[in-house]
């Protein structure tokens, strides 16, 4: 399956829950697309739709694809600790991600885009992947001929956002330090991830 590129506000709806950050149109309308709305009927969410819905908005949030998703979870399934929270903190370690939690992009769509231009760098060379897994101590840092994008620049001065505790940022030299691994309390994600496992568990 390819990478959805449709209106963002229609996940959202879907879900119940902004989970691509601030939307005006969302708060209009917190209730799935369809033609009767917010009218319809209620009806009993079956055990595997409730977890199917969560391993989707999982895969939605962080941007990754399907298969992508299947493998990460299977390769973190093989290691010792608790499977959530080891898959939420892959998740959290990709680059585009890390990219967007220090506040070098607006979303973690954008920090795709930053990324894939060769915008962003990882211990002084230029990494343009973003799924690329950042280890405990690796520098990220905007390549010097980009630290006037407009992007970039509107994102770092906007001070409604704050950086995770478990990064390390430096923003008027625009690098950051994946300083340790977050815990699942330091990850603000809404995501049951225990419905995940349990669905990758059938």
């Amino acid at each position: 399956m390819a990478r959805y590129v449709g209106p963002k506000t229609k996940i959202s709806r879907k879900f119940g829950e902004c989970i691509y950050g601030e939307d005006k149109y969302f708060d209009r309308r917190r209730y799935p697309s369809g033609q009767h709305g917010n009218s319809r009927r209620r009806v009993k969410r079956s055990e595997y739709f409730i977890q199917l819905s969560e391993k989707q908005k999982a895969k939605y949030t962080y941007g990754i694809l399907e298969n992508q998703f299947k493998k990460l979870f299977f390769e973190v399934s093989r290691k010792k600790g608790i499977t959530g929270e080891l898959l939420l903190q892959e998740c959290e370690s990709r680059l585009d991600n890390i990219v967007f939690r220090l506040n070098f992009a607006p979303s973690r769509s954008s920090a795709r885009q930053i990324v894939s231009h060769r915008h962003i760098m990882v211990n002084d060379h230029i990494v343009n992947i973003p799924s690329f897994k950042l280890k405990v101590g690796d520098r990220i840092s905007v390549k010097n001929k980009s630290k006037k994008h407009p992007v970039i620049l509107n994102t770092i001065n906007d001070k409604t956002r704050s950086v995770m505790d478990w990064l390390v940022s430096n923003e008027k030299e625009m690098f950051g330090i994946f300083r340790i691994m977050p815990k699942r309390k330091e990850i603000p994600e809404n995501i049951k991830e225990q419905l995940i496992v349990e669905f990758y568990s059938k």
